[in-house]
Order: C-alpha cells, then sequence, then structure tokens
C-alpha cells in the first residue's frame, strides 16, 4: 500500500522522469488503473455526500456512485484511446495504446481529491483546480510517452478535454435529476 501512496505523490509532482519510467515500469497499468479507480471512488463519495445531504433516496445514491464510476474509468479510457490514435498517427513509432494507460492513469492522481468538493461555496473551484492539474499531468505523461515537444502533447490533450468535461457535467445533471 505504501507504493500506491508514493506512486500518487510522484504522480501529483508532475515530475516528468517519473511519467517517462511510468511505461516501463512492471505492473504498471494495475497501479494507474488502481489510480483512476480511486478517482472515480473520491468523485462518487462527493457526489453522493451531497445526494444524502439533501435526503435521496438510496436508489437514487447508488446511481449516482455508479454514473460517477463509469464516467472517470469511460473517460479515461477514451482519452487514452484518443491520445494514442493521435500520437500513433504524428509517429509511425508511438508506443503502443497499453502503454499509454500507465502514464495517463497516473495523471489522474489530482482527481482522488475530488472528494474535497462537497466543500460549501469552495467545491466548483476545487474541482476547476483539480481538473486543470489533471490536464497539466496528462499533457506531461503525453509528452514523455510519445517524446514529443509540450506544445504537441498540449495539443493533442486539449482535442479531447472539452469532451471530458462535458461528460462531467453530463454526469453532475444526471445525479441531480435522481435527486
Amino acid at each position: 500500500m505504501a507504493g500506491i501512496w508514493q506512486t500518487i505523490r510522484d504522480a501529483l509532482t508532475l515530475n516528468g522522469q517519473f511519467y517517462e519510467n511510468a511505461q516501463n515500469t512492471p505492473k504498471t497499468q494495475g497501479l494507474a488503473f488502481s489510480i483512476v479507480l480511486l478517482a472515480a471512488f473520491s468523485r462518487a463519495i462527493g457526489s453522493v455526500v451531497i445526494l444524502l445531504l439533501t435526503r435521496t433516496t438510496l436508489i437514487a445514491a447508488v446511481l449516482a456512485i455508479l454514473l460517477d464510476l463509469l464516467s472517470v474509468v469511460v473517460s479515461y479510457y477514451i482519452w487514452t484511446f484518443t491520445i494514442w490514435g493521435i500520437g500513433r498517427w504524428m509517429k509511425r513509432d508511438a508506443p503502443s495504446y497499453p502503454a499509454l494507460l500507465g502514464p495517463i492513469g497516473f495523471a489522474y492522481a489530482p482527481q482522488i481529491l475530488n472528494f474535497l468538493t462537497v466543500i460549501p461555496l469552495l467545491g466548483r473551484a476545487i474541482e476547476l483546480i483539480l481538473s486543470g492539474w489533471t490536464l497539466l499531468a496528462v499533457i506531461v505523461a503525453v509528452r514523455q510517452g510519445l517524446d514529443i515537444s509540450t506544445r504537441r502533447a498540449a495539443l493533442i490533450c486539449l482535442l479531447w478535454f472539452p469532451f471530458i468535461q462535458i461528460v462531467t457535467g453530463v454526469t453532475q445533471a444526471a445525479q441531480q435529476l435522481l435527486d
């Protein structure tokens, strides 16, 4: 368990060397997916706390958890697949899709703090900060993973980032309908 916390700490610092080594480390994909799951559960916890404070039903709370888990995990795979596809188009010797799952999964580390969005009056600001932090981490992961310039990595990541934000917004709107 100490290994995952050290990995999260390394991922949060946006250290390029950490992300460079991430695709070459054994068991990287499993550890990265654990971080994505922690991020998904953190998002779900925040949503459920808000729903429970508004005295929603148990069924609505369970549906909210499932929506959050699915939205984070599916977004992770789609975003990674999109980055990989664009990377292959830009570079013939781009790494394989599984090789990018690790670094991009580690870039989801800031989302582990998503449960903090329940703080009154600060929730939306925290959510924006975490989204920006995650975007920066994904840019670093893509730069290192594809061995390209920061500018190109940012362009690749920014192509799909709005979709990720739309999915997040739609998920939040759907949860409000459950209330």
